[in-house]
């Protein structure tokens, strides 16, 4: 007998459902499967079989032949072991074949018929309410996640046994059976609740301004330092001054845990924006996603969030290198044999770094770097990177009275309040566009978004001779300046914010980085 199940499979963070085609046939025994199957796919024959005989089910012998269609694409992972054994039973005619109709079934089995979690749960359910699915049974702790998606009924079960009596019950009393109760999901605040504020932060006015330009705008920003002088303390707390994941966001974000196995048991969405940090010790594969089936890197989990390189120059020159074309394009593309993968990375770069090997340049009662050594060390920085930091500023050391001041600062939510109020300028001005921040203007679109009078078109051609822009720094520039002007609630750009976001280009760092 011939029966299909539905089920999905995953190729980058997109989905695509998948047909699992059984029949049964009176002849030799055996169990065949087909359709460019990964070695786990492969596997799923022997668990089908062994959790079968321990669920206290008994096959004929007859030989089953199996195929995942569409054949031309692989299929890789263990979430197929379910929709296989469904698919074997309702084809045995253990199951009604008319129970299983427009259900999606996704799990991992246990040699005891346990239904183990999967990964990539979320991104399967949206494709397939997409195509007009109105059931899925997923793994019990798959549950929660794929509850995310409005207008599908989910259905967690945490045996292969508990399954089977679900289905063969009928449609009114399958409910009595497992009893399931969806509950609506929303992301919570992400901007409050924070552990880490900034009125933690004595000093370093400048920097906190710099931060909050960033924030405004997504802007990638550098902080140069001696060691102590509050660089890592600022990274960690840029979180706090960032707008909640709003539902669409997190959605995004949940989707690359989802597909990376990284949602814990039980959550559903990532309501927080993310910030990783990663050593510098990381390979490149790591930071931009690898394997032999390439999974999302630490660029792609940071999407939306914070991706904060603390102490730049250590990490490997190609490290840093791999991450020109994700700053620019926000994505990043994956070639292997197999196939070819786009992982998100719009992230907010924050990196830190100290001016020379020891950490004291240009204190040179503390400092012994020569000229040479230090332009070894920041040479490790290349100039296409620097190009892409919209934001250098400088955090020198503290003083005494700045470290043991009683002085109340500033504290995050008020910081946060200007830049919600910057960012909704933006939302106002790109409404109806694809753009979301300044930063993600392209050169053709400037001058539509950011017009200028005679006299700022002026400074910024003095500006371009003098510091010898390239064309790429001459449009942050103009991006920079225009977030500038939505935090001082102007509606031109003017040349007091052109002067301010010329202050951050990193060119007016590299005399200092050359070792001045």
């Amino acid at each position: 007998m011939f029966t299909t199940t539905l089920s999905g499979g995953l190729n980058g963070i997109e989905s695509y459902l998948v047909r699992v085609e059984v029949d049964t046939a009176q002849s030799l025994p055996g169990f065949d499967m087909v359709g460019m199957l990964g070695s786990e796919v492969k596997e799923a024959r022997e668990r089908v079989r062994v959790a079968l005989k321990n669920t206290g089910i008994r096959v004929p012998p007859v030989r089953i032949t199996v195929n995942l269609s569409p054949a031309d694409v692989r299929k890789e992972g263990t979430a197929f072991d379910l929709p296989i054994a469904v698919g074997v039973l309702t084809s045995l005619q253990m199951i009604p074949e008319t129970h299983t109709d427009s259900i999606l079934f996704l799990g991992e089995l246990g040699l005891n018929g346990e239904i183990k979690a999967v990964r990539g749960v979320l991104p399967i359910v949206l494709a397939a309410r997409d195509q007009g699915i109105a059931c899925c049974v997923v793994p019990k702790e798959n549950a929660q996640e794929a509850c995310v998606v409005q207008g599908m009924r989910v259905v967690g079960v945490q045996s292969l046994g508990q399954l089977c009596d679900y289905l063969c019950a009928p449609p009114g009393e399958r409910e009595k059976q497992i009893p399931y109760e969806k509950k609506e999901i929303r992301p919570q605040n992400a901007g409050t609740g924070q552990a880490l504020d900034f009125a933690d932060i004595n000093g370093q006015p400048a920097v906190r301004r710099a931060v909050e330009i960033a924030a405004a705008g997504f802007h990638h920003i550098m902080l140069i330092g001696p060691p102590g002088s509050g660089k890592t303390m600022i990274a960690k707390r840029i979180p706090s001054v960032l707008p909640p994941l709003s539902f669409e966001e997190s959605l995004e974000v949940s989707k690359i845990y989802s597909v990376s196995g990284l949602l814990r048991a039980g959550e559903s969405l990532i309501t927080k924006r993310p910030f990783l940090s990663p050593h510098h010790t990381i390979s490149k594969y790591a930071l931009a996603g690898g394997g032999r089936v390439p999974l999302p890197g630490v660029i792609s989990l940071a999407h939306r969030g914070v991706l904060f390189l603390d102490e730049l120059p250590e990490f490997g020159r190609e490290v840093i290198d791999i991450m020109r074309q994700p700053l620019e394009d926000k994505q990043v593309h994956i070639a292997r044999s197999c196939a070819s993968y786009t992982y998100p990375a719009d992230f907010m770069l924050v990196a830190a770094l100290n001016p020379c090997p020891c950490g004291y340049y240009p204190d040179r009662n503390r400092c012994n770097c020569t000229p040479g050594e230090i332009r070894r060390y920041l040479s490790r920085i290349s100039g296409p990177i620097l190009d892409r930091i919209d934001l250098c500023v400088e955090a020198p050391r503290l003083s005494i009275g700045e470290i043991s001041t009683e002085q109340k600062n500033e504290s995050s939510a008020a910081i946060r309040e200007r830049v919600m109020a910057a960012r909704e300028r933006q939302e106002h001005r790109f409404r109806g566009t694809p753009y979301r921040f300044n930063t993600d203007l392209g050169a053709g679109d400037l001058k539509r978004y950011v017009p200028l009078g005679s006299a700022e078109k002026n400074m910024l051609e003095q500006i371009f001779q003098t510091m010898n822009l390239s064309a790429r720094a001459y449009h942050r520039i103009i991006r920079l300046a225009r977030t500038i002007a939505d935090l001082d609630g102007s509606g031109d750009v003017l040349e007091r914010h052109i002067s301010e976001a010329v202050c951050y280009r990193v060119a007016d760092a590299k005399e200092w980085i050359a070792g001045r």
